[in-house]
């Protein structure tokens, strides 16, 4: 039977495979003594530190200087001499990351500040990295406290004094949105009165909410020579039923349309011509705002007309103008020749050739011989206008009449008003002074004035001779509604059927 030995802290194995070594034991007053920690001192600087270690600041605190008789002392000194070690190897770790580079990074935050050690800088220079306060912003207005006022006697503040009521007021204005631009007013030591601060606040809720409805302008409303997205829909449900070929850009803009070219394509139950104009009514009334005292007195849309929806006046408006074409067509009047409506979106015949369209009478440079033939094609037209078609065109001028082969051509007819409106009189008497004023521009000597001008068209005898009796008889014939609008009134049965237009609504 093999003998077990017992097992003592000698002579026990080391965990790590190689035996240890006894421990030299010493006392504590060795342990405590001067010349040992010198030793060790040596010996630590000698093998563990590098000679470069030692800073330049100064030499380490040594017990030839100070009195190591305190424990306290004693570990002060030994870790001020580790922290002025571990400095010296930042310092030269920063300058090896930097080398020669132009912009360089400090390590500054990462050194040992030990609170013995004494700082370079002055006492009146602050380092403003290492605060949390910025000297640059200004303090905002102490709060007054709960019971309403601070200060004694006749030192008293209240909390409705105008200076503490005007610095908060200030302040305040910091709640304002931030597209709001208050600027510093608490560094300038602004001071705003309750009046003035509750106009800006007012004013930057409204700014705020307009700023809000504005961001979705552009999907509800056609711009200027560009289309909303409903509009672009409808436009190539046009392209893809073959409609239309292709849609080749904006050949003309105004104030209450964008007109584009397009190549026509085909229908089963009407041609289509070869060059197509696209006349798209812009859904905003922003440009043209007076629309409705041409529509609302109409008698074919008076009980659709309402205000509350832009659209909807704006469909209206192109359903118009289609009718008033279909008129204008069956009574031989040159014009555009209506395709098709679709919503705010008329598709006509294109007055011109390769997509350049037919310059207007003012932007045509016509002959005196041109002019005079211009001129009689228009008063037959005029009065094609009134007595066929029962209609004054409330907007005529040079601007409104195209030139193309020799002849004139009438557009942009949804304003076109009967006589029975209660401004008709007085649309036609602006058209005649329209056409009067420009062809004797036009050196055309037979051209008579605005007023004979009127008769002619009318079929009036109106004898004042100046303009101020003569626009108080037409007002007169307006407000009467006398016999003789009465009777242009009746001709209108004869297009119910030519125009497709809504029935017309007789007073009994």
């Amino acid at each position: 039977m093999e003998q077990v030995g017992i097992i003592t802290p000698e002579t026990r194995p080391s965990p790590w495979g190689l035996p240890t070594k006894p421990m030299m034991q010493c006392s504590l007053a060795d342990v405590m003594s001067e010349e040992l920690a010198r030793e060790l001192q040596l010996e630590e600087e000698s093998h563990v530190f590098p000679p470069e270690a030692v800073s330049d600041d100064g030499p380490f605190l040594t017990s030839d200087n100070i009195d190591t008789s305190s424990d306290a002392v004693l570990a002060q000194m030994l870790q001020m001499q580790f922290d002025k070690e571990y400095d010296a190897q930042l310092l030269r770790e920063e300058k090896k990351f930097n080398g020669d580079s132009k912009v360089s990074i400090s390590f500054e935050n990462y050194r040992k500040v030990h609170p013995c050690e004494e700082s370079e800088s002055s006492e009146d220079e602050v380092d403003w990295q290492d605060t949390r306060h910025d000297p640059y912003k200004a303090d905002k207005p102490t709060t007054t406290p709960k019971k309403g006022f601070t200060g004694k006697g006749k030192d008293i503040t209240t909390k409705h004094d105008e200076v503490v009521c005007g610095r908060k007021n200030t302040a305040r204005m910091e709640n304002f949105a931030p597209e709001f631009q208050v600027g510093d007013g608490i560094g300038m030591d602004l001071k705003l009165s309750n009046q003035v601060f509750n106009v800006l606040k007012q004013h930057s809720i409204s700014e705020q909410r307009r700023s809000a409805r504005l961001h979705d302008k552009k999907e509800v409303s056609t711009a200027e020579k560009a289309i909303d997205p409903k509009t672009r829909l409808l436009l190539y449900k046009m392209v893809n039923a073959g409609v239309l070929e292709t849609i080749n850009g904006c050949v003309s803009t105004g104030k209450e349309s964008v007109v584009f070219h397009a190549s026509g394509g085909s229908m089963e139950d009407q041609e289509v011509p070869a060059e197509c104009a696209l006349k798209v009514f812009k859904t905003t009334l922003n440009e043209f705002k007076n629309r409705d005292k041409y529509i609302k007195d109409d008698y074919r849309f008076k009980d659709r007309f309402s205000k509350l929806n832009p659209r909807k006046i704006i469909r209206m408006w192109a359903e118009k103008e289609k009718h008033n074409l279909k008129r204008m067509k069956k009574a031989g009047i040159p014009c555009p020749e209506v395709v098709m409506l679709k919503k705010h979106v008329l598709v006509m015949s294109f007055i011109g050739k390769d997509q350049i369209p037919a310059p207007t009478l003012k932007e045509a440079k016509l002959s005196l011989e041109d002019s005079r033939s211009a001129y009689n094609q228009v008063l037959a037209m005029m009065k094609q206008l009134y007595e066929k078609c029962n209609l004054i065109h409330a907007d005529l001028s040079e601007y409104n009449m195209l030139w193309n082969d020799g002849k004139v051509w009438l557009i942009d007819v949804s304003q076109s008003v009967e006589p029975t409106h209660p401004h008709g009189l007085g649309f036609l008497y602006r058209d005649c002074r329209n056409v009067s004023q420009f062809f004797q521009k036009c050196g055309v000597s037979e051209t008579p004035n605005e007023r004979e001008l009127f008769n002619m068209v009318s079929g009036l005898n109106i004898a004042s001779d100046n303009q101020v009796d003569f626009m108080e008889e037409i007002e007169a014939l307006e407000r009467a509604n006398e016999d003789h609008v009465q009777n242009h009134g009746k001709k209108i049965a004869m297009f119910q059927k030519d125009d497709d237009g809504p029935p017309p609504i007789f007073d009994e």
